[in-house]
């Protein structure tokens, strides 16, 4: 078992790289008339010995049912001795649109999202990571600081956090969050995910010796397929999408949809299906469904891991962008033919980095283990043997 070592802020730089491993490397290598404005921009951590250098940046304009939708895209990684956070704003003119800020934490390639109602201020934050470096068993909060630094910046008051599943690659940062939040708003917000969590929980918690009294009734919403609840003035929908795992939840808000691990970007496809209760077939009926959605839709994915010839993070395509150009999902792919890509590729992939550390808080809503004795919060890894026991 491996001790966990609190830290005010990470201590280690790791460049943007693709995890590994069966749960969590999931992949390979209408209506209303808006204005949609979209800024993308990198956050940066400087090495004070390297040097500064301006990044060129593309616009691009896009059209949905004659409104305009405006990209500006980096085109080039932070230079080497700097540290870059993407993020991309978009804000909404319309009534029942959200202004969405997309933060992307580059070691575990998540996408974390903060998402607000305009006219009331009222938001949730969505899969918000909390940072682990398993070398040195570090937990640190930077990126989950860096979420409530531009919470704080806009006025929002968050009124939940969301989780879409129990995520295998990453630590949530949401129990952390509730805990902050609650000191600086004066109100507790829920956490909240889908109501299919329990086997999960047990299941895992059973693997590594967690007592039920750990995670039982740490998420406070369990949320029913096709659920609707409220961010301020706007509506929101719980959606079932399972494949990648049994429990796993995508949230429907205005135009948008947040699908967690079921689409990545269209050039790498879907996430893998592996996970304990993942099933290709269904993932490709949840991919179908997305898609099945009106073309101007934008679908904001959980994860990105640019191969080579992509230069940066993007944190959503649009229904049609996917339907034309997914590698797994667009159109004119069998579900024969997907389930035998999916299986193909799944039995390739390594374990996930941080798997046996994510589960085990992650289905305790990102709480800490309960200290030992001498005060130590532990994690159950398991030993590796090559040539049976001794």
């Amino acid at each position: 078992m491996n001790s966990l070592r609190p830290h005010m802020r990470s201590s280690w730089q790791t460049a943007i790289r693709r995890p590994f491993g069966p749960l969590c490397q999931h992949a390979e290598k209408r209506a209303t008339a808006c204005v949609i404005k979209t800024y993308y921009s990198s956050k940066l951590m400087v090495d004070q010995k390297a040097p500064l250098r301006n990044e060129p940046v593309c616009r691009r304009t896009f059209l949905y049912n004659n409104a305009q939708s405006t990209h500006s895209i980096l085109t080039k990684r932070a230079q080497v001795g700097i540290k870059g956070r993407a993020s991309c704003s978009t804000e909404a003119t319309a009534a029942g649109e959200p202004t969405i800020h997309a933060v992307f934490e580059n070691v575990t390639g998540t996408w974390q999202y903060v998402v607000a109602d305009p006219s009331t201020s009222a938001a949730v934050i969505i899969d918000p990571v909390l940072d682990y470096d398993p070398a040195s068993q570090v937990v640190a909060t930077s990126s989950a600081d860096t979420l409530l630094s531009l919470v704080k910046e806009k006025g929002y008051k968050v009124e939940r956090i969301l989780e879409t599943h129990v995520h295998a690659d990453h630590l949530t940062a949401a129990a952390y969050l509730q805990k902050q939040l609650s000191q600086e708003q004066g109100r507790k917000p829920p956490i909240g995910i889908g109501k299919r969590i329990g086997p999960v929980q047990r299941l895992f918690g059973r693997r590594y010796a967690v007592s039920p009294e750990e995670y039982n009734v740490v998420f406070d919403v369990l949320f029913d397929d096709d659920e609707n609840f409220h961010i301020g003035n706007l509506t929101a929908t719980a959606i079932h999408l399972p494949g990648h795992t049994p429990d796993h939840l995508g949230y429907k808000i205005g135009e948008n949809v947040f699908c967690g691990d079921s689409l990545f970007h269209a050039d790498i496809g879907t996430a893998r299906c592996d996970f304990p209760g993942g099933d290709a077939h269904t993932l490709f009926n949840s991919g179908r469904k997305l898609l099945s959605l009106p073309d101007h839709v934008r679908i904001w994915t959980g994860h990105d891991y640019p191969p080579e010839g992509r230069e940066v993070p993007v944190p959503w395509l649009s229904v049609k962008d996917h339907k034309r150009q997914n590698r797994h999902l667009k159109d004119g792919i069998t579900e024969e033919e997907f389930v035998s890509m999916r299986s193909e590729r799944d039995a390739k992939l390594a374990e996930p980095r941080l798997l046996h550390q994510s589960l085990q808080i992650n289905i305790r809503a990102g709480q800490l283990p309960k200290p030992t004795e001498y005060g130590h919060r532990m994690l159950h890894l398991p030993l590796k043997l090559n040539d049976g026991n001794w």
